[in-house]
């Protein structure tokens, strides 16, 4: 974005063609803290809203969640091979504090090779 955006203003995000959602709209510390279910349907709303608004890229933060909510067990950080609803998906590291696998150099490197690849 071209400046540091507060929280508060992530509609305006859409000014920009870009946008923010979850799969689950209950806060937990940690992906496997969502049951299964809660994923699938959660998936439903998202594939909807890719319907709905079109977007040229997906980013989904958590490999955890992906794997499940979507089914692909075996899926890796990164540009995934299938689009979803014609939108490029994207499956990121979670920036989150909890997330020992990735420190911040690594989260730069992986979101900064998203970005090179947009």
């Amino acid at each position: 974005t071209p400046r540091l955006w507060h929280p508060s203003e992530d509609q305006e995000l859409l000014s920009l063609g870009l946008g923010m959602t979850n799969i689950s709209d209950r806060a937990t510390a940690r992906a496997d803290e969502l049951a299964k279910d809660e994923l699938l349907a959660g998936r439903q709303t998202l594939e909807q809203k890719i319907k709905d608004y079109q977007p040229k890229v997906l980013a989904i933060l958590g490999i955890t969640a992906y794997r499940t909510a979507f089914h692909q067990h075996k899926a890796t950080i990164g540009r995934q091979p299938d689009d979803l609803h014609g939108a490029i998906l994207w499956v990121l590291p979670n920036p989150s504090g909890l997330n020992a696998h990735y420190q911040v150099d690594d989260l730069a490197q992986v979101y900064g090779e998203m970005k090179q690849a947009l």
